[in-house]
């Protein structure tokens, strides 16, 4: 890690990081997927492949902040299906990160985010038509998770989320979508990838370390940055109990649109 990129940024340079910070909790524990925004500034500012980095133990502290606000809503069938498959997608995030640009690796991520933000919402659109007589899921029961269809769903979105979450930190909107196609509602989405990004970035670390990614430098800027991500989360855990489920659906799909478009624009 270059000491210069990070100790030479103006105070409007480190005002964005940290606003980016607060957003990385806000996204946390309010609007999954959100934190794309973050991902964007922290590139923006910082070297893009570097910025990774730096952004992990951020995104962990708002990960932990996640966790203690909805630990009772996780639904643990679905972790333990979706894990085996991250781990692969983890592996090949790796093995692409040594040889791939960032051209290359934010062009792939945007296309794949805006195609599932866009099956997300044609599925969603049909099941509504077709079921709307239907009670609706509980709180924290998706459904069609141990059907063939949700195995396979889940493998692919894991590969995907692991993929997208080790080349760039943006395994956030994958798994918002995967999230939101089995049917959660607002809380177990919420408690259940608080606990999936948890323990799926905590195991990212040595990976990124590995890669040169992470060292005593950059978490040097990550202690001067976590403390923003505090009241971001706060305000998050304030708005999620003023937002309804249906608001909840489209400000999740929007922030994976508007994540998978800034990435191929970029």
């Amino acid at each position: 890690m270059n000491t210069m990129t990070l100790w030479h940024i103006t105070h409007w340079e480190f005002a964005a990081l940290a606003a980016a910070a607060m957003l990385v909790g806000f996204s946390k524990t309010a609007v999954s997927g959100a934190n794309t925004v973050s991902l964007a500034i922290f590139a923006a500012v910082l070297p893009a492949r570097e910025s990774t980095g730096v952004l992990l133990p951020i995104l962990i502290a708002g990960d932990v902040l996640a966790v203690l606000t909805y630990r009772r809503h996780a639904h643990w069938p679905t972790l333990w299906r979706l894990f085996p498959a991250v781990a692969v997608g983890v592996v090949v995030g790796t093995v692409f990160l040594v040889w791939a640009d960032d051209e290359v690796v934010r062009t792939s991520i945007g296309a794949i985010l805006l195609f599932m933000a866009g099956v997300t919402v044609w599925r969603r659109r049909r099941a509504e038509s077709d079921s709307a007589s239907e009670s609706e899921p509980t709180e924290n029961e998706p459904d069609a998770v141990s059907t063939p269809t949700g195995r396979l769903k889940a493998r692919s979105y894991g590969v995907l989320g692991g993929f997208t979450t080790m080349v760039a930190n943006a395994g956030g909107p994958v798994m918002s979508m995967y999230l939101l196609s089995a049917g959660f509602r607002k809380l177990g989405f919420l408690g259940t990838s608080a606990f999936f990004f948890l323990i799926v970035n905590v195991s990212k670390v040595p990976f990124s370390a590995g890669l040169g990614l992470i060292d005593g430098h950059s978490l040097l800027l990550d202690a001067a940055l976590v403390v923003f991500v505090v009241p971001g989360a706060f305000l998050g855990k304030w708005a999620v109990s003023r937002i309804n489920q249906r608001l909840f659906e489209q400000l999740v799909i929007a922030a994976t649109v508007v994540g998978g478009a800034q990435l191929l624009l970029r």
